[in-house]
């Protein structure tokens, strides 16, 4: 055989062999384009485990703490009681009530601040308190009578206070009746003033039955006033039940937006004895329901009772 010959004999034994070789190492062509596509995938998610198992439709969109024995998150199923509700994250601690959920602590001792004190139907109370220093920034000088001449910081209301009080003071003006106002803004400096005198001269536990620790006071919301007839008699004291402005407070009141804060019989629940002359402003929806129920401002948002 000549040299020539053998040199192509060689050559078509290498093609053959590389065929063969070629053959069995490329992809099969019966893979589908979806093996394909997942294994395409595979590259992008590189570094994940590829066997996590997909998130189950009840699990809560938090990621779960590993589980102690396991250290895997939770399962992707319900376990065999049924029971999903681990999987749903539950409130923390430092979660703040709102002013359309003021159940909060079940702890009537316990003191949480209003998440919108700036609210007209914000509920301040010996449980939820105003913010540190808190003032209104609508301030006004309400065009009524009031018992003192002073241009002074409780002779204002906020404006939308402020304006329903004139309302009123004109609807008792035509039923005969002459109010006149006591005490309304109070900031929360002159409210640590009054209780502490008021502490000095009956005790703690007394003065918290007419008086708000500095802070709680609803007079800091500037929506809160204190009224008397014109002549100012029994102005804020026990007596101005059953005259005949606090009749007419009583019957009246809510139709211009004001509620009788302190009802009589109802200190378990707002802290404070009767004041047929503190009344406060929360819009006239709310104060028609409150009015026509006969309830309390607490039992109306459904408050935890406040401690006595």
């Amino acid at each position: 055989m000549s040299k020539i010959a053998k040199i192509v004999i060689l050559l078509i034994i290498l093609v053959a062999v590389g065929w063969v070789i070629g053959k069995y190492n490329s992809p099969s062509p019966s893979a589908s384009q979806e093996e394909g596509a997942s294994a395409s995938a595979g590259d992008e998610l590189q570094g994940q485990p590829s066997s996590a198992p997909e998130p189950s439709a009840v699990a809560s969109s938090a990621p779960g703490k590993p589980d102690a024995a396991t250290g895997s998150g939770p399962s992707a199923e319900p376990d065999n009681s049924g029971n999903e509700a681990a999987a749903k994250p539950s409130p923390t601690p430092t979660d703040k009530p709102s002013d359309s959920d003021h159940s909060g602590s079940t702890d009537p001792e316990a003191e949480l601040t209003a998440a919108e004190p700036d609210s007209m139907a914000a509920m301040i109370n010996k449980q939820y308190k105003l913010p540190d220093g808190y003032k209104p920034a609508d301030l006004v000088y309400p065009d009524v009578p009031f018992i003192f001449s002073e241009k002074i910081e409780k002779r204002m209301l906020r404006k939308a206070a402020a304006d329903a009080l004139e309302e009123m003071f004109a609807g008792a003006l035509k039923d005969g009746v002459h109010l006149a106002g006591v005490s309304g803004f109070r900031s929360e400096a002159t409210q640590t003033r009054l209780f502490n005198n008021y502490v000095k001269r009956d005790g703690e536990e007394k003065a918290r039955t007419y008086s708000a620790v500095p802070g709680h006071s609803e007079h800091q919301t500037g929506l809160a006033i204190d009224l008397s007839g014109t002549d100012g008699k029994c102005a804020a004291e026990s007596c101005f039940a059953g005259t005949e402005e606090a009749n007419w407070l009583a019957a009246h009141a809510a139709e211009y937006g004001f509620i009788i804060r302190y009802p009589e019989g109802k200190q378990a629940i707002t802290g404070y004895m009767y004041e047929p002359w503190h009344v406060r402003y929360v819009g006239k929806d709310i104060a028609a329901s409150i009015a026509e129920r006969g309830i309390t401002l607490e039992e109306y948002y459904d408050a935890v009772p406040v401690s006595k």
